[in-house]
Parts: structure tokens; sequence; C-alpha cells
């Protein structure tokens, strides 16, 4: 496996393979999991050559206790890369994505960024759209990978590369998760023992909400997952939001759609999980 550190090393690296037939690209912040490791194998399945990048990108952070408590363990992912059979793995420091020189696109979301992450966390996507467009931009895949955990962050991208007019196809990918049902995230390697079993409680509270939408309306629902979490001493529910899997707007009645999606951030102790989980009305 190539380890390239700066982006003139990734330009000859992507000039030595430019016959490849298709460049399938992972792109992650580390702290790797079985997870990002399924976006791997089926990048794997897809294409001639896979390229994954590691890089922690701080404008998408808007909380500076956050972006300094996240996961480092480069030494560990770049073994699990190695040995899922990734072909090469980018690694910059700040300056190669973010040189002086650079000015970060603007892009218009519309309404997908204003609600559920982008209410919550100011400022958010406006990193995530500058770091993806970047990582796009020096990479040129075909192919890009991204699970569907962050919904409204893939929904975001598939917007940007709408934008860009680019010729490239995001592949999303379905969550996985733990034996007890906690959907698979770097930040799970934060949780203390008791936080951490608390946790499995988000995924078992979506699936009651799957199962009460055969037979209650929308605030219904919301009126019990507030009173559940209300009751939880472990847990504080940050939002809980059921949308139409189109725009991300709020659902007020089941007969809205057909493919809604509920979507729930909370804290386990200080750190920040988010989780969803479809539902499709027959």
């Amino acid at each position: 496996m190539k380890i390239i550190s700066t982006v003139s090393d990734l330009s000859l690296f992507l000039n030595a393979n430019s016959k490849s037939r298709n460049l399938g690209f992972v792109p992650t912040m580390g702290a790797l999991h079985l997870g990002h490791l399924s976006l791997i194998q089926k990048a794997l399945e897809q294409n001639d050559l896979v390229l994954c990048s590691i890089f922690v990108n701080p404008t998408q952070f808007n909380n500076s206790e956050d972006l300094e408590q996240y996961p480092d363990r480069i030494q560990e992912d770049l073994k699990a890369l190695e040995e899922a059979g990734c072909h090469a793995v980018f690694t910059p420091i700040e300056s190669e994505i973010y040189p002086k020189d650079y000015v970060s696109k603007q892009y218009d979301f519309g309404l997908l960024d204003k609600v559920m992450e982008g209410e919550n966390r100011p400022g958010h996507f406006e990193g995530v759209a500058a770091v993806v467009s970047r990582l796009f931009e020096l990479v040129k895949p075909q192919k890009a990978y991204f699970g569907e955990k962050d919904f409204q962050q893939l929904t975001i991208i598939k917007s940007l590369v709408q934008q860009e007019r680019l010729n490239l196809e995001i592949v999303a990918c379905p969550i996985l998760r733990e034996s007890d049902g906690l959907a698979m995230s770097s930040r799970n390697l934060l949780l203390q023992p008791k936080a951490r079993e608390a946790a499995a409680r988000i995924y078992k509270r979506l699936l009651r909400v799957k199962r009460l939408a055969s037979n209650q309306p929308i605030p219904e629902v919301k009126k019990w997952i507030t009173q559940a979490f209300d009751e939880d001493p472990d847990l504080t529910l940050e939002y809980f939001e059921i949308v139409n899997t189109a725009d991300l707007q709020r659902s007020a009645s089941w007969s809205d759609h057909k493919d809604h999606i509920a979507c729930i951030a909370c804290y386990a102790d200080a750190i920040r999980l988010i989780d969803n989980l479809f539902i499709e009305i027959n």
C-alpha cells in the first residue's frame, strides 16, 4: 500500500496510475472501524484502484473541544487499510489541503443544511463542503463512498456533485452496527463503559419508532421518544426528527411521503452520537 502525504506526491501517484479504468475514493477522518472498512471493500469490488484519505478536517468542527478529543489512531488505521487491500492512502497535513492562497468554494444547499446537523452545528456543512470539494478536486475519482450514518452529509455531498457537474458517482453504503445495535462510529472509542452500555438504547428506540409508525401519528411518536430520553439519566437528546429522504424537510404526517428517515443526535456523557433509520410507509 502506497502512503502519500503531499499533494505533489498524490499527483505523481495518480498520473502513474492513470491507465486504471476506475478510481474509487473513500474519504475519512481516521479512527477507522469496520464500517469504514466496509466502504473500502465495496470500493475494491467496484474499482481497479482504491484510494483512502485520512484527514481530520478542522473546518467542520464548530466545537474546539470536539476537535481536540477526536481519536488519533493513524498507525492502527494504516495497518487496517493495508490488511483490507487498499491500494493507497492520502494522509495530508492541514496546509496541504488548505494552502495559504486557497479559497474555499461557496455552495447553495437550499434547505438541506438548515435542519438537524446544520441547525445544531453552525458552520459544520460549510466545512464539510470545503474539504470534500477540495479532495474531489485533488483525487478526481470516478466513484466516492460514504456511509448512510451521516445521511444529511451524504445528501449534501450529492448536491455538491450536482452543482459542480462532476462526472462522479456517490455510492451510499449501509450503516454497520455493533452486536447490540449501536451504529459503528469513531466516537465510540471515547465512550466509558456506562455510557457505552447506554448508547445501545439509541438504536432500540429507533426500532420502536419504526414499529410505532404503523399505528401512531408522527407527533405522538416524537412525544414518546422525547419522554424516553427525558427519563434516561445516561443519554441527553439533542434532536430527533422524522424527515423525507429527498429534501430532509420535516414530515408532518406519514402520508406526506412514502419514504421517511428518523434521524437522531444525542449525548452519552460528553460524547455526541448520531444515528438514523429508514421508515417506508406501505
